[in-house]
């Protein structure tokens, strides 16, 4: 049935990439299972089991040739999707048939997989993420030094530098970043460990040879470069490894909307803007809108990652013993889910960073607005050294800036100066004095340092330790 009369996942076919899509793909996974059975029957082979040649040479010339409409055919027979996949394998590679999945359960083909296919989804999101780093590295080194109002509960309260603001975005995509690396670094593999955990169908095989199982576990998780498999398990490996990933992931979508939501603030300010088309549409009813689409889609797509994290964690917490089936259905469903949901928000927040509109007409003049608020502690030192008294100074300075930011309601322009100016208790402070304090660069303390340090520090230690993963090559980034 075509996609016009049937549902699919907005996230498959809107929002995510054919990378991601391809790596929970139906036709992915059959190829995965068939490597894994091949592995398993040559590595048997060579510890001793009497397995022929011929047998492995079948496997191996249908490794990529699988018929999805076969297997489901058994599956409709035999209502396992595992053991439809073994017969559709047989059906191919008879001289096989006997040795396929020997000593195994269905979970050294399903876990084994998951695991191979979040690897790969780790390093595409982690090429992602570089590219996300390394946008909002040179957005942020370009304006270190533009002056920005910075603002408390969305209220004004000093100033800072529009790239001394974007390595707060930096700095929350960055531990995403780590906490990636770290989970492709630590994730292990099931391996082979039978019906249960215990091995006991491969001791059976061996003969009760102890270190040829040991030896066929590490093999095949070598097999597929891992460092070793899950030291203990039961049927599955613990489902505390997907809620892991899915921490991992979930962060991405807490920094994805942490960032687009500080956008949709700006783009309400007129300071930063998203990218638009030339020819984007804003409202069907209001053409003249420029409305913050794509930072609005990562909000909703973020909303939606988050909660697949709490999923995850009430899976690992409601298996029973060595197993049971009712997280079968549920990770079909949230795993890939998970995984689209996080490259979409990558693929938007880079988007968007790369053509970030930055009216610093817009900036400057909200700056001048606050500008004589900000300057009221500088005005009120200066008056303190000119003899007055601190207490009865600050009192004047909060009644006029409350007057001022009353007459500021109805249009007028800020003369909170020309107010201080004029009262008798600034009378021995040069107002040339206050005037200097109005340079908005004086009240930026030190963000235009910190952009620089940030970035030639620990950001560049960062990017320095991903050079050795090697990272899907779809994402277009070298790292």
């Amino acid at each position: 049935m075509s996609d016009a009369v049937t549902y699919t996942s907005a996230l498959a076919t809107r929002y995510a990439s054919p990378a991601m899509v391809s790596l929970w793909s139906d036709e992915h996974r059959a190829r995965l299972w068939r490597r894994l059975w091949l592995v398993l029957a040559e590595e048997e082979r060579r510890l001793g089991l009497d397995i022929p040649e011929r047998a492995l040479a079948e496997m191996r010339a249908h490794l990529d040739d699988a018929d999805l409409e076969r297997a489901r055919e058994h599956e409709r027979r035999l209502r396992h999707d595992v053991m439809a996949h073994i017969h559709h394998f047989g059906d191919q590679a008879p001289a096989a048939r006997p040795y396929i999945h020997l000593g195994a359960t269905s979970a050294y083909v399903t876990d084994n997989a998951d695991l191979l296919v979040m690897r790969d989804v780790l390093k595409l999101l982690l090429g992602r993420l570089v590219a996300v780093l390394q946008g909002l590295r040179d957005f942020a080194l370009r304006h270190r030094e533009l002056p920005t109002v910075a603002y408390t509960h969305f209220q004004p309260a000093q100033l800072t530098t529009v790239g001394k603001r974007a390595t707060l975005w930096l700095h929350d995509f960055a531990l995403d970043a780590e906490a990636l690396r770290d989970a492709v670094r630590t994730l292990p593999f099931r391996g082979c460990k039978g019906t249960t955990g215990t091995q006991a169908s491969f001791l059976e095989l061996f003969r009760g040879d102890h270190g040829k199982v040991r030896e066929l576990d590490a093999r095949v998780a070598a097999a597929f470069e891992f460092t070793g498999s899950i030291p203990v398990s039961g049927q599955t490996y613990t489902r505390k490894i997907d809620s892991r990933v899915l921490d991992a992931l979930a962060g991405i979508a807490q920094s994805g909307s942490k960032f687009a939501t500080d956008l949709r603030l700006l783009q309400h300010e007129g300071e930063i803007l998203e990218p638009a088309e030339a020819e984007q549409v804003g409202s069907s009813a209001m053409p003249y809108k420029r409305n913050p689409m794509r930072a609005e889609r990562v909000c909703g797509l973020a909303r939606y990652l988050v909660s697949l994290r709490e999923n995850t964690a009430y899976t690992a917490a409601t298996q029973w013993l060595e197993r049971t089936l009712d997280d079968s259905a549920n990770r079909r469903l949230v795993l890939p889910e998970a995984a689209l949901a996080a490259d979409a928000i990558l693929i938007l927040v880079t988007n968007i960073v790369a053509g970030l509109d930055v009216r610093e007409g817009t900036i400057r003049r909200n700056v001048e607005r606050v500008m004589p608020f900000m300057a009221t502690e500088r005005w009120l030192m200066l008056g303190v050294q000119a003899g007055g008294d601190r207490q009865t100074l600050h009192e004047v300075i909060r009644r006029h800036s409350r007057a001022v930011g009353a007459e500021l309601e109805r249009g007028a322009p800020n003369d909170l100066l020309d107010r201080l100016a004029r009262d008798p208790a600034f009378a021995r402070v040069d107002a040339t004095a206050l005037r200097r304090e109005l340079e908005p660069r004086r009240y930026v303390g030190r963000a235009p340092e910190q952009v620089v340090e940030y970035l030639e520090g620990p950001l560049k230690d960062l990017l320095s330790s991903l050079s050795g993963f090697a990272v899907h090559n779809e994402t277009g980034v070298t790292v």
